[in-house]
C-alpha cells in the first residue's frame, strides 16, 4: 500500500500501537534548554531513573541567556541566573554534553541540533520549545513537548502520541528574487489562518519546496507549529545529503553512503493519499509583513490592512483589537509605517542564509538614525561562519549590534526588551501582544524585509534596494 513520508516515519518508531490509533514512539533524539530542562533532568535523577545510554540527549543555554558581547550569568531577566546555574548542574550530574556559555557550539536548540548533525533523516526528534518542528526539514519527525512529557521522554526513551490528520502543501514554481521562505510561510497562514493546519502532520512538497536551500526549509518547517500543525516535513533530497554529509554526529565513509542512500528513500510513494492538500503557487507570494498580533494579520508588503468588513465576520473583533494594539486603521497602507527598531535573529531566521539575505542589503547602507537594529546569529557555528566572511562588519558599520548567540529579543524572558509602545520589524516567528516586551508592536517579516525597512526607518519591500533591470 502506498505511504506517505510520515506513515513511514511513524511506523519505523512505533513501539506499540494502541486501539484509538494513538502509539507509543520511540525517541531517537532529545535536546534539552536552559529554561525548561533541568526541571525534567533534575526530576529524573531524583527519582534514580537512568537516562539513555550513548549520546541521545545534548542540551544548551539559549532561552534566557545574556547575548551581549560582555555575557555572564547574570541576565538582566530576574532570577534568570537560575536557570542557567541549575542547567549546568543537572547536565554535569547526568554527564550530558552541554554547549554552555562561552562553548563555540552554544545558541539556540534547533540550530544547534542541525548544526552538529546530531538529528538526521529519518529520526524522531523533541525538545521542550514548540519550535522543534524546525528539524522536519531534515526528513525527521520532529515536535515540541512539555516538561512533563520531557521527563517521560528522557526516563524511557519513548512518548504515546495521538497520530495526527495529514496534510501536504503543494507549492508549484518558484519564489521570485526577494521573496524568501519566510514570505512563503507567511502567506500561507495569511491565506488559511493560523489554524489552517489543525494540528496535522504537514509535509511541504512541490517544485518550489525543491528549488529551496536547506535553511530555507528550516524556516518553512519552524513556521509549521505557526499553522497549528503537529509538525512539518520535507523529504530528503541530494541537497538534504549534502547539507548533512561531514557533520559532527553524521556516518562517515562508507557508513555515510549507505545511510545516504536509505534517506533518499523516505519520500511519498505515489499514489499514497493525505487527508487534505493545499495547492499554493509560488509566484502568487510576495514579501509579506504582519499587521496584527497573530500571523494570520498578514499581508504583502506593499499591501494594506484590511478594511474590517473585508475579513470574515468571526474575526472582526479579534482583528479590532488587534489594530487598537498596534497603533493601525483599517485601510492603512503598511509601506511607509514608521518603526522604532529592527531585530534579525531567531531559531526560525538566524541562520548564515538568512544573514547573508540581509547584509546584502546593508552593505554600503545606514540604518536610520532613529531606529535601533540587533543581529542575534542563532549559533556559535553561524556567527563565526558570518565573521569569517565579514557580515559582521557589514551589519555593525550599517548600524546594527552584533550579538552572541541566543533567542535574545524573540521574546520577553532575558528580560531585555524594546520600549514601550515601540513599533518593531522582526525576523522573528510570533507577534502577540508584548511578546517582545510590555506594549510592543511587532510586525514579523523575512530578514530581507527586516534589513530594508532598518535603513529606511519605515516598513519598505525589500526589492526597491535590487539593482534595477534595464530594459532590452
Amino acid at each position: 500500500m502506498p505511504a506517505t513520508l510520515f506513515d513511514k516515519l511513524w511506523e519505523t518508531h512505533a513501539v506499540r500501537g494502541f486501539a484509538d490509533g494513538s502509539a507509543l514512539l520511540a525517541l531517537d533524539r532529545v535536546f534539552l534548554h536552559e529554561r525548561t530542562g533541568s526541571i525534567a533532568l533534575a526530576s529524573v535523577l531524583d527519582s534514580g531513573r537512568l537516562l539513555p545510554a550513548g549520546q541521545r540527549v545534548l542540551a544548551t543555554m539559549d532561552h534566557v541567556v545574556d547575548t551581549h558581547p560582555t555575557r555572564s550569568d547574570d541576565t538582566t531577566m530576574p532570577g534568570g541566573a537560575s536557570f542557567i546555574q541549575a542547567m549546568r548542574t543537572t547536565a554535569h550530574r547526568a554527564g550530558i554534553r552541554l554547549f554552555d556559555l562561552g562553548d563555540p557550539q552554544q545558541g539556540i536548540s534547533h540550530v544547534v541540533a542541525a548544526d552538529l548533525g546530531f538529528v538526521l533523516p529519518g529520526y524522531t526528534y523533541v525538545c521542550p520549545d514548540s519550535h522543534a518542528c524546525t528539524l522536519g526539514a531534515l526528513g525527521a519527525l520532529a515536535w515540541g513537548i512539555g516538561t512533563s512529557d520531557c521527563e517521560q521522554a528522557l526516563a524511557t526513551e519513548m512518548l504515546r502520541i495521538a497520530r495526527p490528520k495529514q496534510l501536504r502543501v503543494w507549492v508549484d514554481g518558484e519564489l521570485s528574487p526577494g521573496v524568501s521562505a519566510k514570505d512563503l510561510a507567511l502567506h500561507l497562514i495569511a491565506t488559511h489562518g493560523s489554524a489552517g493546519g489543525e494540528r496535522q502532520a504537514i509535509e511541504f512538497a512541490g517544485p518550489a519546496i525543491r528549488a529551496l536551500s536547506m535553511e530555507g526549509r528550516f524556516t518553512l518547517c519552524n513556521m509549521a507549529v505557526e499553522f497549528s500543525a503537529f509538525c512539518g516535513l520535507v523529504a530528503p533530497d541530494e541537497r538534504t545529503v549534502a547539507y548533512v554529509l561531514g557533520r559532527e554526529w553524521a556516518p562517515q565513509g562508507a557508513a555515510f553512503e549507505q545511510a545516504a542512500a536509505a534517506w533518499l528513500q523516505l519520500a511519498t510513494d505515489e499514489g499514497a493519499a493525505f487527508d487534505r492538500e493545499i495547492r499554493l503557487h509560488a509566484r502568487d507570494v510576495s514579501p509579506m509583513v504582519t499587521w496584527g498580533t497573530a500571523l494570520d494579520h498578514g499581508a504583502s508588503v506593499s499591501g494594506m490592512v484590511p478594511l474590517l468588513e473585508s475579513l470574515p465576520e468571526a474575526s472582526r473583533n479579534r482583528a479590532a483589537k488587534a489594530l487598537d494594539y498596534m497603533g493601525l486603521a483599517p485601510g492603512t497602507a503598511l509601506a511607509g509605517q514608521p518603526i522604532d527598531a529592527a531585530f534579525i535573529g531567531s531559531c526560525t531566521n538566524g541562520r548564515l542564509e538568512d544573514l547573508r539575505a540581509a547584509a546584502a542589503l546593508l552593505d554600503g547602507q545606514r540604518v536610520a538614525k532613529h531606529v535601533r537594529a540587533l543581529c542575534v546569529p542563532a549559533s556559535g557555528a553561524v556567527k563565526r561562519a558570518a565573521e569569517a566572511e565579514g557580515l559582521d562588519q557589514v551589519f555593525i558599520q550599517a548600524g546594527f549590534e552584533w550579538r552572541e548567540p541566543g533567542c535574545s529579543l524573540c521574546f520577553f524572558a532575558g528580560g531585555e526588551s524594546f520600549a514601550a509602545g515601540a513599533r518593531v520589524v522582526s525576523s522573528t516567528n510570533r507577534n502577540f501582544e508584548g511578546r517582545q516586551g510590555p506594549r510592543v508592536r511587532t510586525h514579523v517579516a523575512s530578514p530581507a524585509t527586516v534589513a530594508a525597512s532598518a535603513i529606511a526607518g519605515k516598513l519598505t519591500d525589500p526589492r526597491e534596494f535590487f539593482p534595477q533591470q534595464e530594459e532590452p
